[in-house]
C-alpha cells in the first residue's frame, strides 16, 4: 500500500474529515475552524465556532450540520451559524462525532465528562437530532460514544465507544430508533473507567471510522499511530502507519470513493505548552471505495 500524502498541515488538532459533493472538509477543533479544501489543494476557512467544532455532515436539502462541542449544541452553517438543537440537558460532556443519514437524522456522540477538565470517564448517551431539530436520547450506557457511521440503507448503526475498546452495532428503524444491540468489534477489556490506565494498556482505542463498500470498518487509533481496516468480529485486513503521529478521525472519499483521508496528531486533545501545530490531514489510496453515510 502507498505511503499516505500530506494534504494540509500546520494544524492545531484536526478532526471530523467529510467528503461531500466533490470536495473534503474537516474541522480544526481546538480553534473551532470549519475548513474545506478547495481543488487547487488550498485550505479555505468556511467558520469559526468558538466553543470548538467536532463532527459534521449534510441533510438532503444540503444544510449543513456541524458540532460545536463546547456548548453542546448542533448549528447550521450558512450565511451565519445558526443553532439547530441544543443538546445539553441530555449529555454530560462536550459533544464530538457524529453522523448524518440520508433521512436528515444526526447522532451525536459526546465525552460523557470533562476529561480535559479533570473530571472521571463516566459512561453516556448517543443522541439522535431528528430533522426538525427535535433530540432525544438513542442509546445508553456508552463509554465515549466517538466516530460513528450508517451502513448506506440507514438500517444498521456503528459506534466506536473508545475507551470500551469496542465497535457498537445496533439495528435502526424505520423512525430512526435503535435496538438490538451487540458487539461488532473488540480489541481488547478496559481495565477500568480510567482514562490514564486505558491509555497505557497499549491496545487499539477506536475512535474516528469509515465504513467501505465490503462492510469492514476503517478505524483511527491515536495511541496506536495508525489506521487499521476491520472485519465484523474484530479481524485486522489491513493496517496504514501514521509515524510519530496518532491517528484520531479518517473519512473515504475522493472522485471514485478510494481514497482514506486520516487526521492525525501529536496531542491528546488539547493544547499543550512545547507541543507545535503538529496536526495532519493525510491522504492515501485504497483497494475498496466507501459506503454508507459518513
Amino acid at each position: 500500500m502507498p505511503e499516505p500524502q500530506v494534504i494540509a498541515e500546520g494544524l492545531a488538532f484536526p478532526e471530523g474529515p467529510r467528503w461531500h459533493d466533490g470536495r473534503l472538509y474537516f474541522v480544526d477543533h481546538l480553534d473551532g475552524h470549519v475548513n474545506v479544501v478547495e481543488p487547487d489543494g488550498a485550505v479555505r476557512l468556511l467558520a469559526t465556532l468558538p466553543e470548538g467544532a467536532s463532527g459534521m455532515g449534510w441533510r438532503p436539502d444540503g444544510t449543513h450540520l456541524v458540532v460545536s462541542m463546547h456548548d453542546r449544541r448542533l448549528v447550521a452553517l450558512g450565511e451565519q451559524v445558526t443553532e439547530v438543537s441544543a443538546l445539553g440537558g441530555l449529555v454530560g460532556g462536550p459533544l464530538n462525532e457524529m453522523v448524518v443519514g440520508g433521512s436528515g437524522r444526526a447522532y451525536v456522540g459526546n465525552f460523557g465528562s470533562d476529561l480535559t477538565g479533570g473530571e472521571p470517564l463516566t459512561p453516556t448517551v448517543l443522541v439522535r437530532v431528528d430533522p426538525d431539530g427535535s433530540a432525544v436520547v438513542a442509546a445508553e450506557d456508552l463509554v465515549f460514544p466517538n466516530g460513528v457511521v450508517l451502513t448506506p440503507d440507514e438500517r444498521t448503526l456503528i459506534v466506536a465507544e473508545s475507551f470500551a475498546l469496542r465497535l457498537t452495532v445496533f439495528d435502526v428503524d424505520e423512525n430512526g430508533a435503535l435496538s438490538n444491540r451487540r458487539v461488532w468489534a473488540s480489541f481488547g477489556e478496559a481495565p477500568s473507567l480510567d482514562f490514564a490506565e486505558i491509555v497505557a494498556q497499549g491496545t487499539t482505542i477506536p475512535d474516528g471510522i469509515a465504513l467501505d463498500a465490503e462492510g469492514a470498518v476503517w478505524v483511527s487509533d491515536p495511541v496506536g499511530h495508525e489506521v487499521i481496516r476491520v472485519a465484523e468480529g474484530g479481524r485486522v485486513l489491513d493496517r496504514i502507519p501514521t509515524g510519530e503521529l496518532g491517528s484520531y478521525a479518517v473519512a473515504l472519499g475522493g472522485p471514485e470513493g478510494r481514497t482514506l483521508y486520516i487526521c492525525a496528531n501529536a496531542r491528546l486533545g488539547r493544547i499543550e505548552p512545547g507541543v507545535d501545530r503538529c496536526g495532519r490531514v493525510l491522504a492515501v489510496e485504497v483497494a475498496v471505495p466507501g459506503a454508507g453515510w459518513p
